[in-house]
Protein backbone atom coordinates (compact mmCIF):
# COMPACT_ATOMS: atom_id res chain seq x y z
CA UNK A 1 0.00 0.00 0.00
CA UNK A 2 1.11 3.46 -0.98
CA UNK A 3 0.61 5.60 2.15
CA UNK A 4 1.01 8.35 -0.16
CA UNK A 5 3.19 10.79 2.69
CA UNK A 6 6.65 10.28 0.85
CA UNK A 7 8.41 13.96 0.43
CA UNK A 8 6.99 15.40 3.73
CA UNK A 9 8.13 16.23 6.97
CA UNK A 10 7.62 14.80 10.71
CA UNK A 11 8.60 15.62 13.84
CA UNK A 12 9.10 12.25 16.13
CA UNK A 13 9.69 12.87 20.01
CA UNK A 14 11.85 10.18 22.18
CA UNK A 15 12.79 8.44 18.72
CA UNK A 16 16.32 7.69 19.77
CA UNK A 17 15.39 4.13 20.77
CA UNK A 18 12.43 2.34 21.58
CA UNK A 19 8.48 3.01 20.18
CA UNK A 20 9.98 6.04 19.02
CA UNK A 21 12.54 5.09 16.94
CA UNK A 22 10.44 2.66 15.38
CA UNK A 23 7.90 5.12 14.37
CA UNK A 24 10.85 7.22 12.78
CA UNK A 25 11.90 4.01 11.16
CA UNK A 26 8.68 3.34 9.34
CA UNK A 27 8.23 7.14 8.31
CA UNK A 28 11.67 7.43 7.17
CA UNK A 29 10.49 3.67 5.10
CA UNK A 30 7.35 5.87 3.24
CA UNK A 31 9.92 8.65 2.00
CA UNK A 32 9.36 10.80 4.52
CA UNK A 33 11.66 13.70 5.93
CA UNK A 34 11.90 13.57 9.65
CA UNK A 35 13.20 15.65 12.91
CA UNK A 36 14.55 13.32 15.51
CA UNK A 37 14.40 14.59 18.79
CA UNK A 38 15.72 13.32 22.51
CA UNK A 39 17.43 14.45 25.16
CA UNK A 40 20.76 12.24 24.48
CA UNK A 41 22.75 13.75 21.65
CA UNK A 42 24.91 10.53 21.66
CA UNK A 43 21.66 8.05 21.32
CA UNK A 44 20.21 10.30 18.88
CA UNK A 45 23.09 10.43 16.37
CA UNK A 46 23.07 6.23 16.63
CA UNK A 47 19.58 6.45 16.07
CA UNK A 48 19.99 9.10 12.97
CA UNK A 49 23.21 6.94 11.14
CA UNK A 50 20.53 3.90 11.65
CA UNK A 51 17.28 5.92 9.90
CA UNK A 52 20.06 7.29 7.30
CA UNK A 53 21.18 3.91 6.07
CA UNK A 54 17.14 2.48 6.29
CA UNK A 55 15.87 5.62 4.55
CA UNK A 56 18.79 4.51 1.88
CA UNK A 57 18.06 1.14 0.86
CA UNK A 58 14.12 2.21 1.10
CA UNK A 59 14.65 4.77 -1.43
CA UNK A 60 17.01 2.39 -3.46
CA UNK A 61 14.55 -0.40 -3.63
CA UNK A 62 11.52 2.12 -4.95
CA UNK A 63 14.60 2.98 -7.82
CA UNK A 64 14.55 6.83 -6.40
CA UNK A 65 17.77 8.83 -6.16
CA UNK A 66 17.20 11.03 -2.72
CA UNK A 67 17.20 9.69 0.37
CA UNK A 68 14.80 11.55 2.55
CA UNK A 69 16.36 13.86 5.28
CA UNK A 70 17.18 12.93 9.05
CA UNK A 71 18.02 15.53 11.05
CA UNK A 72 18.38 15.34 14.53
CA UNK A 73 17.76 18.13 17.88
CA UNK A 74 19.07 16.96 21.30
CA UNK A 75 16.94 18.94 23.50
CA UNK A 76 14.49 18.57 25.89
CA UNK A 77 10.73 18.40 24.49
CA UNK A 78 9.14 19.81 27.48
CA UNK A 79 10.97 22.81 27.69
CA UNK A 80 9.83 26.03 25.91
CA UNK A 81 13.62 26.37 24.66
CA UNK A 82 13.97 22.83 23.57
CA UNK A 83 10.75 23.16 21.67
CA UNK A 84 12.30 26.16 19.94
CA UNK A 85 15.19 24.58 18.72
CA UNK A 86 12.86 21.51 16.85
CA UNK A 87 11.41 24.54 15.09
CA UNK A 88 14.60 26.13 14.36
CA UNK A 89 16.61 23.40 13.62
CA UNK A 90 18.89 24.00 10.01
CA UNK A 91 17.10 22.35 6.75
CA UNK A 92 14.29 21.68 8.89
CA UNK A 93 10.58 23.01 8.02
CA UNK A 94 10.43 25.62 11.16
CA UNK A 95 6.58 24.86 12.29
CA UNK A 96 5.38 23.45 9.22
CA UNK A 97 5.72 19.65 9.88
CA UNK A 98 3.27 17.53 8.08
CA UNK A 99 3.14 15.17 10.39
CA UNK A 100 4.10 15.32 14.78
CA UNK A 101 4.66 12.21 16.86
CA UNK A 102 4.57 13.35 20.38
CA UNK A 103 6.47 10.81 22.73
CA UNK A 104 8.02 11.10 25.80
CA UNK A 105 8.87 8.85 28.09
CA UNK A 106 6.74 7.78 31.42
CA UNK A 107 7.12 8.72 34.87
CA UNK A 108 8.39 6.42 36.94
CA UNK A 109 6.42 3.72 38.79
CA UNK A 110 5.35 4.18 42.40
CA UNK A 111 2.99 4.12 45.16
CA UNK A 112 1.28 7.65 45.34
CA UNK A 113 1.54 7.81 48.47
CA UNK A 114 5.33 9.01 47.72
CA UNK A 115 4.12 11.42 45.51
CA UNK A 116 4.61 15.70 46.00
CA UNK A 117 3.37 18.08 44.06
CA UNK A 118 6.45 18.47 41.96
CA UNK A 119 6.01 14.46 41.07
CA UNK A 120 2.73 15.43 39.45
CA UNK A 121 3.51 18.52 37.98
CA UNK A 122 6.82 17.17 36.13
CA UNK A 123 4.48 14.26 34.82
CA UNK A 124 1.64 16.58 33.96
CA UNK A 125 4.10 18.70 32.03
CA UNK A 126 5.52 15.78 30.01
CA UNK A 127 3.23 13.39 29.29
CA UNK A 128 -0.16 16.40 29.07
CA UNK A 129 1.05 19.76 27.88
CA UNK A 130 4.46 19.36 26.17
CA UNK A 131 1.70 17.29 23.69
CA UNK A 132 -0.87 19.75 23.84
CA UNK A 133 1.96 22.73 23.51
CA UNK A 134 3.42 21.19 20.29
CA UNK A 135 -0.38 20.72 18.46
CA UNK A 136 -1.13 23.95 19.42
CA UNK A 137 2.42 24.69 17.48
CA UNK A 138 1.72 23.03 14.55
CA UNK A 139 -1.70 22.22 14.08
CA UNK A 140 -2.95 25.71 12.35
CA UNK A 141 -0.66 25.52 9.90
CA UNK A 142 -1.81 21.53 8.61
CA UNK A 143 -4.96 22.89 8.56
CA UNK A 144 -4.27 25.92 6.07
CA UNK A 145 -2.29 23.46 3.67
CA UNK A 146 -5.46 21.05 4.46
CA UNK A 147 -3.17 17.80 5.59
CA UNK A 148 -1.94 16.92 8.85
CA UNK A 149 -1.59 13.98 11.07
CA UNK A 150 -0.87 14.20 14.90
CA UNK A 151 -0.50 10.74 16.82
CA UNK A 152 0.22 11.30 20.28
CA UNK A 153 1.70 7.81 21.72
CA UNK A 154 0.21 7.10 25.21
CA UNK A 155 -0.60 4.10 27.13
CA UNK A 156 -2.94 1.26 27.27
CA UNK A 157 -2.98 2.90 30.74
CA UNK A 158 -5.65 5.12 29.82
CA UNK A 159 -8.05 2.08 29.52
CA UNK A 160 -6.78 0.03 32.37
CA UNK A 161 -5.16 1.54 34.71
CA UNK A 162 -1.67 0.22 36.10
CA UNK A 163 -1.64 0.45 40.00
CA UNK A 164 1.78 1.47 40.53
CA UNK A 165 1.93 3.51 36.88
CA UNK A 166 -0.08 6.13 38.74
CA UNK A 167 1.50 9.28 37.41
CA UNK A 168 1.26 8.20 33.69
CA UNK A 169 -2.20 6.96 34.30
CA UNK A 170 -3.33 10.48 35.52
CA UNK A 171 -1.36 12.85 33.26
CA UNK A 172 -1.85 11.01 30.09
CA UNK A 173 -5.38 10.24 30.89
CA UNK A 174 -5.81 14.27 31.09
CA UNK A 175 -4.49 14.38 27.25
CA UNK A 176 -6.61 11.88 26.01
CA UNK A 177 -9.50 14.24 27.14
CA UNK A 178 -8.12 17.09 26.02
CA UNK A 179 -7.55 14.96 22.43
CA UNK A 180 -11.19 13.98 22.16
CA UNK A 181 -12.18 17.16 21.78
CA UNK A 182 -9.54 18.95 19.71
CA UNK A 183 -9.65 16.26 17.05
CA UNK A 184 -13.60 16.83 16.62
CA UNK A 185 -12.94 20.78 16.16
CA UNK A 186 -12.72 22.36 12.89
CA UNK A 187 -9.69 21.06 11.84
CA UNK A 188 -11.35 17.65 11.49
CA UNK A 189 -12.94 19.06 7.97
CA UNK A 190 -9.16 20.49 6.72
CA UNK A 191 -7.38 17.44 6.38
CA UNK A 192 -6.13 16.80 9.94
CA UNK A 193 -6.44 13.95 12.36
CA UNK A 194 -5.68 13.94 15.66
CA UNK A 195 -5.37 10.32 17.42
CA UNK A 196 -3.81 8.68 20.00
CA UNK A 197 -1.39 5.12 19.93
CA UNK A 198 -1.73 3.16 22.83
CA UNK A 199 0.67 0.92 23.76
CA UNK A 200 0.70 -2.47 25.74
CA UNK A 201 3.71 -4.20 26.45
CA UNK A 202 6.41 -3.62 24.04
CA UNK A 203 9.69 -4.88 24.53
CA UNK A 204 11.62 -1.81 24.92
CA UNK A 205 13.55 -0.07 28.18
CA UNK A 206 10.54 1.16 29.71
CA UNK A 207 9.06 -2.06 29.97
CA UNK A 208 12.10 -3.89 31.64
CA UNK A 209 12.23 -0.83 34.09
CA UNK A 210 8.41 -1.01 35.27
CA UNK A 211 8.75 -4.68 35.31
CA UNK A 212 11.69 -4.86 37.44
CA UNK A 213 9.31 -2.35 39.90
CA UNK A 214 6.78 -5.04 40.05
CA UNK A 215 9.92 -7.78 40.91
CA UNK A 216 10.96 -4.93 43.71
CA UNK A 217 7.56 -5.28 44.78
CA UNK A 218 6.71 -8.88 44.70
CA UNK A 219 10.27 -10.47 45.55
CA UNK A 220 10.07 -12.48 42.44
CA UNK A 221 12.88 -12.52 39.99
CA UNK A 222 12.74 -10.88 36.90
CA UNK A 223 12.74 -13.33 34.61
CA UNK A 224 9.56 -14.86 36.41
CA UNK A 225 7.97 -11.66 36.03
CA UNK A 226 8.78 -11.35 32.27
CA UNK A 227 7.33 -14.81 31.75
CA UNK A 228 4.43 -14.40 33.76
CA UNK A 229 3.42 -10.94 32.03
CA UNK A 230 3.91 -12.96 28.62
CA UNK A 231 1.32 -15.42 29.46
CA UNK A 232 -1.23 -13.11 30.36
CA UNK A 233 -0.65 -11.55 26.40
CA UNK A 234 -3.34 -13.70 23.84
CA UNK A 235 -0.71 -12.78 21.51
CA UNK A 236 2.15 -14.76 24.05
CA UNK A 237 4.81 -12.47 23.56
CA UNK A 238 5.52 -9.00 23.86
CA UNK A 239 5.16 -6.19 20.87
CA UNK A 240 8.08 -5.70 18.94
CA UNK A 241 9.45 -1.34 18.22
CA UNK A 242 8.79 -2.33 14.30
CA UNK A 243 5.01 -3.29 15.04
CA UNK A 244 4.45 -0.34 16.30
CA UNK A 245 6.15 2.24 14.08
CA UNK A 246 3.73 -0.05 10.99
CA UNK A 247 0.55 1.29 12.81
CA UNK A 248 2.19 4.97 13.50
CA UNK A 249 2.78 5.02 9.88
CA UNK A 250 -0.40 3.92 8.81
CA UNK A 251 -2.01 6.93 10.82
CA UNK A 252 -0.42 9.34 9.88
CA UNK A 253 -0.93 8.31 5.77
CA UNK A 254 -3.69 9.31 3.49
CA UNK A 255 -5.84 6.14 3.69
CA UNK A 256 -5.78 6.93 7.48
CA UNK A 257 -7.73 10.37 6.63
CA UNK A 258 -11.28 9.18 8.07
CA UNK A 259 -9.79 8.12 11.47
CA UNK A 260 -9.57 10.98 13.98
CA UNK A 261 -10.08 11.43 17.78
CA UNK A 262 -9.10 7.51 18.70
CA UNK A 263 -7.55 5.71 21.10
CA UNK A 264 -5.69 2.97 18.63
CA UNK A 265 -4.66 0.10 21.59
CA UNK A 266 -2.12 -1.86 20.53
CA UNK A 267 -1.37 -4.71 23.30
CA UNK A 268 -1.77 -7.94 21.69
CA UNK A 269 -5.34 -8.58 22.49
CA UNK A 270 -4.58 -7.94 26.40
CA UNK A 271 -7.31 -5.28 27.30
CA UNK A 272 -10.48 -7.63 28.05
CA UNK A 273 -13.04 -5.28 27.02
CA UNK A 274 -15.30 -4.89 24.11
CA UNK A 275 -15.01 -0.75 24.29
Amino acid sequence: MDLGIAGKWALVCGASKGLGFGCAQALVREGVNVVINARNADALQLAASKLIAIGADAASARGQKGAPAVLTVAADITTPEGRAAVFAVPGGPERDFDIVVTNAGGPPPGDFRDWDRDAWIKAVDANMLTPIELIKATVDGMAARGFGRIVNITSSAVKAPIDILGLSNGARSGLTGFVAGAARSKIAGQGVTLNNLLPGKFDTDRLNTTMGAAATKTGKSLEDVRRAQQAQIPAGRFGTPEEFGAICAFLCSVPAGYITGQNVLADGGAYPGAY
